[in-house]
């Protein structure tokens, strides 16, 4: 058995509330690794945010996992099963995510680096990462490391397949981007094989709108059970809603709220909600991610060298004028107390 058929993934749909969500990353990580890793998982931190969305309505969280966790999967298994008892009480059913072509290529355990200041994701780690994606696309790959790969996948898969906990699987976010294009097609269909042979409960999918190459965005469309999408310009919105319908399946929304390029919650949600389409905005709390800055600061790493542009612990975080994404401070004030009204009220009326 593998991708459900068209009833199948709209009986499916039907059960759920009008998914509403966010991107979840705690504010005191500064990347999925932190978030799971022994020494920087925060039990407090992860139980008060995951509160504070709740409070706004919101009953779903996408979160990414990280193939490098997977070294100890009984760690692993027991720091998600923490998370998704959290979720569990604040009446949540995440997404997770796992494998990523976003943002910084040579990820590593352990410490991670520190935030550059004023500067958006600057410590987000790709997974697996450019140099496996490169050598898995030339063929150069060790059997080991491919072996780890799909034990990562079918092993979370297979822990997790009959859990009511989780509501969807996201198998790669965005794959092609990063440089890459069409290098990641042959780790997402070996990513494809592997989570069809598991064949989770739950549904599978990978991004349309978002992933990069025509060969890329056609395989996740022929394999996905509920069609997915990022939208963050206000004028794409309604036109990719419109093409997406075409597939006869339920669409989610997975990324969107950029308030810079016109995806502001009050634009956005209502057209979600007419549409009956599944939404998770970037970022809910303002922290080491610094995701409230915008994407064009990610030009600026390679500028910052210098020691003094790292933020030490205990530095304010700064704030631009305009916040791009996230909802809150990590003191709970909001950047716009109309804005969270608004998603309370659209959520919850």
């Amino acid at each position: 058995m593998t991708k459900w058929k068209k009833d199948k993934a709209i009986s499916w749909y039907e059960e759920q509330p009008w998914l509403v969500g966010c991107n979840f990353l705690p504010s005191s990580a500064i990347n999925q690794l932190e978030m799971f890793q022994d020494e920087t998982f925060d039990f407090e931190v992860i139980s008060k945010e995951v509160s504070w969305a709740q409070e706004l309505g919101f009953n779903s969280l996408r979160v990414y996992l990280h193939d490098l966790l997977f070294d100890d999967p009984e760690n692993l298994f027991n720091k998600l099963d923490i998370f998704l008892d959290i979720c569990s009480s604040h009446s949540i059913k995440p997404i997770l995510v796992l494998f990523d072509d976003c943002h910084r290529p040579d990820p590593i355990k352990g410490i991670q680096p520190l935030p550059v200041s004023g500067v958006h994701n600057s410590g987000w780690q790709q997974s697996p990462g450019l140099e496996l994606v490169e050598s898995i696309f030339e063929g150069k790959i060790s059997a080991s490391e491919i072996e780890r790969l799909e034990y990562f996948v079918k092993g979370v898969l297979e822990k997790y397949k009959f859990d009511e906990r989780i509501l969807m699987w996201d198998v790669y976010n965005e794959p092609g981007q990063g440089g890459k294009a069409e290098k990641s097609l042959k780790l997402l269909q070996l990513t494809w094989k592997w989570a069809h042979s598991v064949r989770p409960s739950q549904p599978l999918t990978s991004c349309l709108d978002g992933s990069v190459g025509e060969e890329i965005i056609k395989y996740n469309a022929e394999n996905s059970d509920i069609i997915t999408f990022h939208t963050y310009r206000g004028e794409d919105l309604e036109g990719n809603i419109s093409r997406l319908k075409d597939f006869g399946r339920p669409l989610i929304c997975t990324e969107y709220m950029a308030r810079e390029l016109g995806t502001t919650f009050q634009f956005s949600l209502p057209i979600f909600k007419n549409h009956n389409i599944g939404c998770y905005n970037w970022g809910l709390v303002v922290g080491k991610s610094q995701t409230h800055f915008n994407w064009e600061t990610v030009s600026d790493l390679e500028k910052k060298k210098e020691k003094e542009a790292f933020l030490q612990a205990g530095d304010i975080i700064p704030e631009p004028d305009l916040w791009f994404h996230d909802i809150f401070r990590k003191d709970g004030s909001a950047f716009d107390e109309e804005e969270v009204a608004f998603i309370k009220q659209i959520t919850t009326g």
